[in-house]
């Protein structure tokens, strides 16, 4: 099941590494996020969808281009042909036996058309067999030519926002008692291994969010409301604190496969709620100590430079433990967050460098997010789920 929801945002578009992020209203859900900019100016003016007209595909096909070499100048000018190609080919043999495929071959054709060649074709190949794979740059370093190539999971501009109201509710539920306390080991790898930010951990992103959110009541006239929105306030606080309590206790981890293994299903949310915990415990034991940041990449700021548009929404700011996706309280959480993402240039995924110079491989993949992004998902989803089948 996939529980994303998409809001289209932003008034420019781009391509996957330069975009930005907005939320809309959400009914407990981890909402998708459906727009990308480049450079975008500060503006809250929402984008006409559109798409491109199928005459422009079909005319397309019905043409044969040769492929075009992109901007690689250090390439074109290299005077050393013989040396340029006879780096290229290593590192592209390198590239091919490290994704297993089978490269065309190319030398037949004349410099530079074999290089241009060679690249697209290997391009196209990794494309269709890699789920992750990103880009392929060709790069000099020095007297040394060799390829790059960049693996990235795509967050599809995702919010993983994990509400706890609903955990807290299900451990005071008689007929779920046993199902919530098999979430709270789950959401204890989350707190501890996965290292998920908490709400109310000063050092996280939605811990200031809400604290502005404070002040900002406290700032507003009264109304008849006020003594309403307080009391959500102080309801996300309360239950935050309690619910972090137990996901500090590792004794929910220690006992996480007993009550796996004991758990009985009455119904169709506790069947999904238990493969749900299979998952984790499968991604548990075979990544006892993976962080979901462990291939975040670093974002350098520019202290000098106040433009938002080269800025970038790091991983922690949109994945957390949250208080709930439901209410004002979330309503006006979510509009100031998509204030802000809507002024950021670029988004922050798990990302993988790997250079093919000769130098060893490292072999790392992003199989550890390719399981745990998608689990995140299903989490918030059956938190949804419960929140309708308790009413």
């Amino acid at each position: 099941m996939n529980y994303a929801t998409t809001y289209p945002i932003g008034n420019n578009q781009q391509t996957q590494t330069e975009k930005t992020t907005a939320i809309a209203q959400t009914v407990g859900r981890v909402c998708q996020l459906d727009a990308k900019t480049k450079g975008c100016k500060r503006s809250t003016e929402r984008q006409k969808e559109s798409r491109t007209d199928s005459n422009v595909a079909n005319g397309f096909l019905k043409s044969t281009f040769l492929p075009k070499l992109k901007t690689e100048q250090s390439v074109q000018s290299s005077k050393k042909t013989v040396k340029t190609e006879k780096d290229f080919y290593q590192s592209l043999s390198r590239v091919a036996e490290h994704y297993s495929i089978e490269s065309m071959q190319t030398q037949i054709y004349g410099y530079p058309y074999n290089i241009v060649l060679a690249m697209w074709d290997m391009e196209t190949k990794l494309k269709r067999t890699h789920i992750n794979w990103d880009s392929l740059r060709l790069v000099q370093d020095g007297r040394r030519i060799f390829f790059i190539s960049e693996e990235r999971y795509d967050t599809r501009m995702t919010l993983y926002y994990i509400p706890i109201v609903p955990l807290f509710k299900m451990l005071h539920d008689p007929k779920r008692k046993k199902t919530a306390q098999l979430l709270v080991s789950v959401c204890s790898y989350l707190y501890h291994t996965a290292d998920i930010p908490y709400y109310r951990q000063e050092n996280s992103y939605l811990y200031w969010m809400y604290e502005m959110m404070t002040d900002w009541l406290e700032q507003d006239d009264e109304t008849d409301k006020t003594e309403k929105h307080k009391s959500e306030l102080r309801q996300a606080e309360q239950i935050g604190d309690k619910i972090e309590q137990k996901l500090f206790n590792r004794i929910n981890l220690e006992q996480f496969e007993q009550r796996l293994n004991n758990f009985k299903s009455f119904d169709e949310f506790d069947q999904e709620c238990w493969q749900l915990a299979c998952k984790v415990m499968a991604l548990f034991t075979e990544y006892p100590t993976e962080s979901i940041f462990r291939n975040a990449p670093i974002c350098e700021q520019d202290p000098d430079n106040d433009d938002y548009d080269n800025e970038t929404i790091g991983m922690e700011k949109y994945i957390s433990f949250v208080a709930n996706t439901k209410g004002w309280l979330y309503e006006s959480l979510s509009d100031s967050i998509n204030n802000e993402f809507n002024e950021y240039g670029t988004m922050a995924e798990p990302t993988i460098y790997k250079h093919f110079d000769g130098s060893k491989i490292t072999a790392t993949n992003l199989d550890f997010e390719n399981r745990l992004f998608p689990i995140l998902n299903d989490l918030c989803g059956l938190f949804d789920g419960y929140n309708t089948i308790a009413k």
